[in-house]
């Protein structure tokens, strides 16, 4: 059995984005050189994610409207009484999840035909990370 661990950082110009790292995932599969085995992905962060869909801008912009309408910006999360104002941010995470769980299969990432692997930021502009963490044959 080999293991592997790299990380990936981001520092995003915006609060909010999604990032698609399929290809950065595709690299470090081929760094740990594991044909058979899985990939686990996850935001180090509590106000990031990792998401898998299709890479199609409507649908991108049709997920961050939905997160917003289920937990949007406001004023009266008691988060706020610690004297933060990212609350909104932490329970976007909590829809979307921290990590996902990737096969590896003949030395490649398994996908479905149009799946794609995004870093998922709610509370962006300073520097994040994503650990990926490879275990396999």
């Amino acid at each position: 059995m080999k293991a592997f661990t790299d990380y990936l950082y981001f520092t995003t110009n915006e609060r909010k984005c999604l990032i698609n790292i399929t290809e950065e995932l595709d690299q470090c599969v081929q760094k740990a050189m594991v044909k058979e085995g899985m990939c686990l992905v996850s935001a180090m962060h509590i106000t990031a994610g990792i998401w898998v869909n299709d890479e199609e801008s409507g649908l991108k912009k049709d997920l961050m409207a939905w997160l917003e309408d289920l937990a949007p910006i406001r004023e009266d999360y008691l988060h706020r009484r610690t004297g933060e104002d990212n609350a909104d941010a932490h329970l976007k995470r909590t829809l979307v999840h921290h990590q996902a769980v990737l096969p590896i299969t003949e030395g490649k990432l398994d996908l479905g035909p149009w799946e794609q692997v995004f870093y998922a930021e709610f509370d962006g502009q300073r520097k994040k990370r994503v650990v990926v963490k490879i275990l396999g044959l």
